[in-house]
């Protein structure tokens, strides 16, 4: 298969190209890129580098990920799409849900596969407390408690911190991945949000305000209560990025997830640089493209829709203005407009 990687904005496009690398029968063709760092991008990772996206979709390429600042997400689907190229998007799929719901029509006019980059799906502790809940084994739910935290991205990529480009902060950027665990574990939509947030003076570009954690709370459809508590409030000298949780209260059972505990600290011999956190187990990144690619190859419905990219965009948009009019925001039923079987999110 003939993969293209559109853009290295993204923090998660250098892990992205590794992995395509080590996928038996995958080809990576190239990226395109347009930001300052293009070219250090071909030479360190020895990657051919097309000037326009237009000269890389040429390509004969089967897909393509798009890893765009989450601004520009339209614009590259609906050229990914008019070249008839299937494309897994980055998490949030879009700023605003008008430019989520362009995306949807021009790939279903074009008939490409749209998934969106949700690979916590994908982790095998999630999908054990996925089957924890729908076998019963927890009883009735009582609440969920989430956190995902992690250190301001803007260190890598500054344009994290530009709500024109990103859509907004740490709401924007971790809330959609516990909304989406939360939709696939209790197999049911959010009815209403509310949001606390913690705006910080000068944490933006050009020293704007940014949203850098907050409390948001969700009540979905079948009555269960969640919290999220996101946060940059990780320092960059933290060993590893961040982390993400879950407590899950039954009436028979308590279930914790943290997904990103197995790890072994690696202090080094000098230690003249920080202390590391690496990750051994399963890759969820891994498993998330091998599940988009196997869709593709098969002309299957992806295992994570379009869909649950637009409804996890619909509760951070509603999280940002409940904590502007203080006060709870319901979600009017989404009509499922996706002809895609959202699937197991395993692959499967």
């Amino acid at each position: 298969m003939r993969i293209g990687l559109l853009s290295f904005a993204h923090v998660h496009a250098e892990h992205y190209q590794a992995l395509l690398r080590s996928m038996p029968g995958v080809e990576l063709v190239g990226f395109w890129d347009d930001s300052v760092h293009a070219q250090s991008y071909a030479e360190r990772y020895a990657l051919k580098q097309y000037l326009t996206p237009q000269l890389l979709l040429a390509q004969a390429l089967d897909a393509v990920i798009v890893c765009s600042e989450t601004s520009r997400h339209r614009e590259v689907v609906e050229l990914s799409a008019r070249a008839g190229v299937h494309v897994l998007c980055e998490k949030p799929i879009a700023c605003t849900l008008e430019d989520a719901e362009a995306m949807r029509d021009v790939c279903a006019q074009h008939g490409v596969t749209f998934m969106t980059a949700f690979p916590m799906r994908f982790d095998p502790s999630c999908g054990e407390l996925r089957q924890a809940v729908h076998s019963g084994q927890l009883g009735s739910i009582l609440g969920v408690n989430g956190v995902n935290h992690s250190e301001n991205p803007s260190v890598h990529r500054s344009w994290f911190a530009n709500p024109a480009l990103s859509g907004g902060g740490a709401v924007m950027d971790h809330v959609v991945h516990l909304t989406d665990l939360l939709r696939w574990c209790f197999a049911c939509e959010v009815a209403e949000v509310y949001a606390a947030l913690q705006w910080t003076d000068g944490a933006g570009e050009n020293g704007t305000a940014l949203d850098t954690a907050g409390i948001v709370l969700l009540t979905l459809t079948n009555g269960v209560q969640a919290s999220i508590d996101c946060s940059w409030s990780r320092p960059a000298t933290y060993p590893r990025w961040g982390h993400l949780k879950l407590d899950v209260i039954g009436t028979d059972s308590l279930m914790v997830i943290d997904a990103f505990a197995d790890h072994l600290t690696v202090y080094p011999p000098d230690l003249t640089r920080p202390v590391q956190w690496l990750g051994f187990g399963v890759d969820p990144n891994q498993a998330m493209l091998t599940a988009f690619l196997d869709a593709v190859q098969r002309r299957q419905p992806p295992p994570v829709s379009w869909q649950d990219g637009y409804e996890a965009t619909r509760v951070v948009l509603a999280a940002y203005t409940s904590a502007q009019q203080g006060r709870p925001v319901r979600l009017r039923p989404a009509r499922c407009e996706s002809t895609e079987d959202p699937g197991d999110g395993q692959g499967s």
